[in-house]
């Protein structure tokens, strides 16, 4: 399974049009909470430098799209319905939602950073709520449903731990291998919390919910977009600063703006790609005076403001957040062509210190199964099964099948 990012957030704060945005898919978007009922899938995509350039080729993308020499790399994105606060208590739309999350490795969290929807997601003037609690609110929802899952035979995994000398970070992890969590964050989180690893029964409830906290930042980091930064106050958007001293990565976006652009852009009316600064006027006599209005504010408000409309940033901050990298498998590393003669037609993203054998498994699992040695189609050298790869490597594989 491939790396997928959650786009998070309580109702009301722009989540589905960012959601609409950042992908082809096309999430109903109302101006009421729960209009999301079931988590949507999509795909979004991530730029990289694609090594057509590189090795002065003509690419045919399968799975990606190349504009210009640049490589706009798919990862999935997972729209879950808004959490109000006790959603681990089974409020609202709760338990569900969280759920959806399991897989997610990573999540965006959309902040309405003009203070218009109170914590329940319903509309309130402008300026009138404090975005960070939204960010406190979230964090405490997942730490709690973590704690939860943690609690449920807490006290049989902690006596089994001791009884039959087992490590806890090992069990723990067993349990929740379902979330994505590995051994290496509990065991980090039981080292930085001073915590006896050989006594868990021993813990508290408080020390057990501090473990869930710090295991949730670490096995699921998350990004702050902060949303309406078009219309929000000034003493709002200074709120940013004390989001980042708590850690996050804070980006101003407009996600109205983005969907606005990439629609106008697909119907050929301006020339505009996702992460552009500016965008071109192409068709100004099938637009409308008030679509031309609508296109002025955009420049002023949210491109020449913010720089950009802050969707395209934040799916890569989400990855680098991931320490990911993009590999391009071939079958022939001579004229880097898969067997339909497509040049560079795959781009995989994978996680750094991902080895050559990781990716044929990626690709396919007979290709991991029958896995011999891989070719650098740069170097033109023979590589094993555990040499590591870099960020834009182009690789053959070759099996035994």
């Amino acid at each position: 399974m491939g790396m997928q990012i959650g786009i998070v957030g309580k109702p009301n704060v722009g989540k589905s049009t960012f959601f609409n945005a950042a992908t082809d898919a096309h999430a109903e978007v109302a101006n009421y909470p729960f209009t999301t009922i079931d988590a949507n899938r999509g795909v979004m995509y991530v730029r990289r430098p694609c090594p057509c350039k590189d090795f002065k080729v003509k690419c045919t993308p399968r799975n990606s799209k190349c504009i210009n020499g640049t490589r706009f790399v798919p990862i999935e994105a997972i729209d879950v319905a808004g959490l109000v606060p006790d959603a681990h208590k089974g409020r609202g739309l709760g338990n569900k939602f969280l759920d959806d999350l399991r897989q997610a490795h990573a999540f965006i969290h959309i902040v309405d950073a003009s203070g218009s929807t109170d914590e329940e997601g319903k509309p309130m003037g402008i300026g009138s709520y404090d975005p960070i609690k939204d960010v406190e609110f979230l964090e405490k929802e997942i730490t709690y449903w973590l704690n939860d899952i943690i609690k449920k035979s807490w006290e049989i995994i902690a006596r089994r731990c001791e009884l039959e000398e087992k490590k806890i970070e090992k069990m723990l992890a067993e349990k929740l291998t379902g979330l994505g969590i590995k051994e290496e964050h509990i065991h980090n989180a039981i080292r930085k919390l001073n915590l006896d690893p050989v006594k868990p029964s021993h813990w508290t409830d408080e020390e057990i919910l501090k473990l869930s906290d710090y295991i949730r930042k670490t096995s699921k980091p998350m990004l702050i977009a902060f949303n309406k930064c078009d219309i929000a106050p000034e003493n709002l958007i200074a709120k940013a600063d004390e989001i980042i001293k708590k850690g996050y990565i804070v980006v101003p976006t407009s996600a109205e703006a983005e969907l606005a652009l990439t629609n106008a852009s697909k119907k050929g009316l301006i020339d505009y790609y996702p992460g552009n600064n500016d965008f071109k006027i192409i068709k100004s006599s099938e637009l409308t005076e008030k679509q031309l209005k609508a296109l002025d504010y955009i420049k002023i408000h949210v491109l020449q403001k913010f720089g950009s409309t802050g969707i395209q940033k934040c799916i890569e901050e989400a990855v680098k957040m991931l320490n990911l990298i993009v590999a391009y498998p071939v079958e022939d590393e001579a004229h880097l062509s898969d067997k339909e003669g497509r040049i560079l037609p795959d781009a995989h993203l994978i996680p750094l210190g991902s080895t050559a054998k990781d990716l044929a498994y990626r690709v396919h699992t007979d290709l991991g199964d029958h896995f011999i040695r891989a070719i650098d189609a740069r170097t033109h050298r023979v590589v094993g099964a555990e040499h590591q790869l870099k960020d834009g490597d182009v690789i053959r594989i070759v099996t035994d099948a």
